[in-house]
């Protein structure tokens, strides 16, 4: 396969910017000084090579570039190709940023996952991010314990659609990360960690942490449909065919990636072990199997112990972008081909020899 062009660039230094609070809600700190990077980006982490396919998928020489700093904890990257720009979720201060190549890092929504009172939420703001099939942004609340819609990316501070936040009448957990299936469907995980007192929160009314499936019915949100119950829940995306559903399951004590077959009426069977990264955790790597994005040949790229590790269809574990930071998730974007990373207080990205699978539907 050969690599795709080079990633653009800029010629201005890093610049300091103060991001003050907006909007009402639960404020997070008053403000943050985030550090966006211009070019020449500088570099960190390595590539950890485990078996030859990986120098396909991320050329040797090829540097993990740092874009911006300050974050609290990094989440959610999604790719807005109209425009040109990435969008992510920093959770503790309840706000999404937005990160162009000829701006930097600004700030597109606060708040962003819960717009109540309460200020003994660690984690109320969104998590995952997603686009449906008009465009619109798709967001995993936490604080606000839903499934929500914002109806144009030109007014971040616009109406937002509540899409799901109940199963079988009972309140969600902490929705954490969503996807946007080719038909249309919704998939989403539901941990319990944008609750206070996450397990033991005296408002939790799921007594489990579940995967599910939230039909579409023309333009309004359909039936929620559990799919599977997991410890912790967490990253979720589909094989480039729509026929395999794989799942993070971000505890210290199952550390794994889950697999499934995804049936035609959009359910699953058949839950196996994709990869366990209990080894890794022994090893003293940092993380937790986290958020994933899948490329057109298969492969995952997983957040988890260590940074990104890269992982073949059939389970092979070809290498990881050590981040040396707990690494959160990833998203591609750009012509396809650059994998951004959201790693605890970095922005960051590298360009592969690879393609998103959202890039060649």
């Amino acid at each position: 396969m050969s690599v795709r062009p080079a990633i653009g660039r800029c010629c201005a230094p890093a610049v300091l910017i103060v991001l003050t609070g907006c909007g009402t809600g639960s404020p997070g700190p008053p403000e943050r000084e985030i550090v966006s990077h211009n070019h020449p980006y500088p570099t960190f982490g390595e590539v950890e090579r485990l078996d030859p396919a990986i120098d396909v998928l991320i050329p040797p020489g090829t540097e993990l570039e740092q874009l911006a700093a300050g974050f609290d904890w990094s989440e959610g990257p999604v790719w807005v190709s109209d425009g040109e720009y990435l969008l992510f979720s920093d959770i503790p201060p309840n706000s999404i940023y937005k990160w162009r190549e000829e701006d930097g890092t600004s700030l597109f929504m606060r708040p962003s996952g819960y717009d109540g009172p309460r200020t003994d939420i660690p984690e109320p703001g969104s998590n995952g991010l997603a686009l449906d099939h008009d465009g619109r942004l798709v967001l995993a609340e936490h604080g606000n314990r839903r499934i929500a819609k914002l109806e144009s990316l030109d007014d971040p501070n616009g109406p937002k659609t509540t899409i799901a936040d109940r199963y079988d009448g009972r309140r969600l957990n902490s929705p954490n990360d969503v996807i946007v299936a080719p038909g249309g469907d919704i998939y989403f995980t539901d941990p319990p960690y944008g609750l206070a007192g996450q397990l033991d929160d005296p408002e939790k009314e799921l007594d489990f942490q579940g995967v599910y499936l939230l039909r579409r019915s023309g333009d309004a949100a359909g039936e929620v449909v559990l799919l599977d119950e997991q410890t912790r829940p967490n990253g979720i995306a589909l094989s480039p065919d729509g026929r395999t559903l794989y799942t993070a399951n971000s505890d210290p004590d199952l550390p794994v990636w889950y697999a499934f077959d995804v049936q035609d009426d959009g359910t699953v069977s058949n839950r196996r072990v994709f990869f366990d990264a209990s080894h890794l955790m022994v090893e003293g790597r940092r993380g937790l199997p986290d958020g994933l994005k899948v490329d057109a040949a298969g492969n995952l790229w997983a957040t988890g112990p260590g940074g990104v590790l890269v992982l073949s269809p059939d389970g092979r574990h070809l290498g990881t972008i050590m981040t040396g930071v707990p690494t959160a998730n990833c998203a591609f974007g750009g012509d396809g081909s650059v994998l951004y990373i959201t790693a605890d207080m970095y922005l960051a990205r590298i360009q592969t020899a690879s393609m998103g699978a959202a890039f060649v539907r």
